[in-house]
């Protein structure tokens, strides 16, 4: 078994990523040892990066919470995977052990680790948060039921649930948006509305099956979809993750049972408003913690459904990095060039 991993260590907020070989743990009960093959790049990780989310007491630690890999080693009381095992890497809680996030070493300083971490070829995670790869799926694309698609898909399959002829606007096309946009295939709504600054990305949401597609830069958003949905749509599902981008997806529901369901978010301390008004008159709004997703149930359930309807999931994988261009990878996912980075691990 390996005694070291190459991993990407967050040292200092708002500082790039080191890149440094750190000792890996012997395993504790319910932990795994997983041989990472690819990694996924999300908008939380820039997030921590930047001390969005305020002061971090943990530094240094590893980062990534959604990837693929292959099972070495399991500690003691773990029985959900082998060694050998492929499995998917995600954040969602899951069955299983729910152990405590590794320690590693470098130079004689702790490497903190949550309980699931991919920004490194070998890694150690919770029993909770590894499943075994459906048959059929391709390790690169398996990133994706990490978080992307437990996510976004999750807030349309388990919490949204569109009634048939419904108006639904997702707002915000990153991993979130577009898992959200390829779920709503496995419902009959009448308008799907899909909004993002990209025209790329527009693109690709009418693959996806958008109805219509606004770019808030040259298109009245507000204007045109009261328009379009005649007062308001059903359900938003917004995943920019601004405070203003939550109110407008709030602006675009209807009043009398319109929802709002969002998953990113801003900056710690940052505020939404609105008007009280318009919750009294009905609308809705709430936040997603993972979709709702069980793992265990929802990634199997998600790769039949996105397999019958032929969503092209790997559309989404537009570049590929090395381990040592995680910061490239950072840099252009805040710059909005790439959907999802693709980290593929060297071994």
């Amino acid at each position: 078994m390996p005694r070291y991993t190459r991993a990407a260590v967050l040292e200092v907020l708002g500082q790039p990523l080191a890149i440094r070989e750190i000792l890996l743990p012997d395993l504790l009960p319910g932990q795994v040892l997983v041989k990472v093959f690819f990694s996924g790049v999300c908008r939380s990780q820039l997030m921590e990066v930047n001390g969005g989310r305020g002061s971090d007491p943990w530094l240094p630690h590893l980062l990534g919470h959604e990837g693929s890999g292959q099972v070495l080693e399991v500690g003691k009381g773990v029985t959900k995977v082998l060694p050998g095992d492929e499995v998917i890497l995600g954040w969602v809680k899951g069955e299983g052990l729910d152990a405590p996030g590794a320690k590693y070493l470098c130079a004689g300083q702790t490497i903190n680790s949550g309980k699931v971490t991919t920004f490194s070829n070998y890694t150690v995670v919770s029993e909770s948060r590894v499943v075994r790869k459906p048959s059929g799926l391709p390790l690169d694309v398996a990133v994706l039921f990490g978080c992307a698609l437990p996510t976004g898909a999750g807030m349309v399959l388990n919490e949204l649930q569109p009634a048939v002829g419904s108006s639904v606007v997702v707002l915000g096309l990153g991993g979130i948006g577009l898992s959200a946009l390829m779920a709503l295939c496995a419902f009959e709504c009448k308008d799907v509305i899909a909004i993002d600054l990209s025209d790329e990305k527009l693109a690709l949401a009418k693959e996806f099956g958008a109805t219509h597609v606004l770019n808030p830069s040259r298109d009245n958003v507000l204007e045109k979809v009261l328009k379009l949905t005649s007062g308001g749509a059903d359900a938003c599902v917004e995943s920019a993750g601004t405070a203003a981008s939550i109110e407008l997806g709030f602006a675009l529901i209807r009043k009398g049972g319109g929802k709002l369901l969002f998953a990113s978010h801003p900056a710690e301390g940052e505020m939404i408003r609105l008007a009280p008004h318009e919750l009294i008159s009905g609308k809705r709004i709430a936040g997603s913690w993972g979709g709702g997703s069980m793992p265990d149930r929802d990634i199997p359930r998600m790769f039949k459904i996105f397999s019958d309807c032929n969503v092209p999931l790997d559309r989404l994988l537009t570049r590929r990095y090395r381990l040592e261009e995680i910061n490239r990878a950072l840099d252009d996912l805040e710059a909005g060039t790439v959907f999802r980075p693709l980290i593929a691990m060297d071994h």
